[in-house]
């Protein structure tokens, strides 16, 4: 009897079909795979421009900078800290944000231990982020007491911004005491009246350290009317191209940024990225 075409064929037929079938087969786990991650929460954080606050001026129904011991100045123009926005460590991040993310500038999708400590619950992220804060404070404050050779057991400088967490806003905050205190150093604003933003750590000596997130901040600098952006120069590369309208200075000490800003406010020149 001559074998049903159908159930046999020849020998290459046979096995075409085969290979079919395990090509066919292979790429089941894949697809499997595929809908599991849509619906799986991943271990990444998307990031988004947050925050600007302006240092010289108000938050939370009162001065964000206050002193006692020493005779403030009135101000003109702004200094705006920067923050990111992040999701939590517990929210669930799918594969079409993470991809969604990866294809817009106004996104970052990060792993998470990148943006929180490990092992931690989200109260306890969130302790860690104030204690940053505040010895990002007391550190801001010293470095600029010591650049304006002031005492500071008879100036006292109080810091309010209680909804931000870590240690970025440190150069605003030295930046925002000095103006407060001397300006310019020759009577005038240390912001010649513009509205300035930047970011940045900064430690007891006035050293500017990196921060994360500096091209995300870029982009809340210029929406809440920048200008001018301070970055730490290790980050210059980071943050280009910046966003229409916005110069951008690197620095990597507080008396360097100090030095800029009175240069930009004179017409002088000025360091770029």
């Amino acid at each position: 009897m001559t074998p049903h075409p159908s159930r046999t064929g020849t020998p290459a037929r046979r096995r075409a079909l085969s290979r079919s079938r395990a090509i066919a087969l292979g790429a089941v786990p894949v697809v499997a795979l595929l809908a599991v991650a849509g619906f799986a929460p991943l271990p990444y954080s998307v990031a988004r421009p947050g925050q600007t606050t302006d240092v010289l001026g108000t938050h939370g129904g009162g001065e964000v900078i206050s002193t006692s011991g020493a005779a403030v100045r009135k101000t003109s123009g702004e200094l705006r800290m920067v923050a990111i926005q992040a999701t939590a460590p517990t929210a669930d991040i799918r594969v079409g944000e993470v991809i969604e993310g990866w294809f817009r500038t106004d996104r970052a999708v990060l792993p998470l231990d990148a943006v929180f400590p490990s092992g931690r619950s989200e109260a306890e992220i969130a302790q860690h982020n104030v204690a940053d804060m505040k010895s990002s404070q007391r550190a801001a404050t010293t470095a600029a007491l010591r650049f304006l050779h002031r005492a500071p057991d008879r100036v006292k400088v109080r810091l309010r911004l209680d909804d931000v967490g870590g240690p970025s806003a440190g150069l605003m905050f030295s930046l925002g005491i000095v103006d407060k205190l001397a300006g310019d150093g020759s009577g005038g604003d240390l912001t010649g009246g513009r509205t300035i933003a930047g970011t940045g750590t900064i430690d007891a000596d006035g050293r500017v350290g990196a921060v994360g997130g500096a091209p995300l901040k870029t982009q809340a600098a210029r929406r809440d009317g920048a200008s001018v952006f301070l970055v730490p120069k290790a980050e210059c590369a980071q943050v280009q191209p910046a966003p229409q309208g916005l110069r951008l200075v690197p620095v990597t000490t507080l008396n360097g940024a100090v030095q800029a800003l009175r240069a930009l406010a004179k017409g002088g020149p000025v360091p770029g990225c």
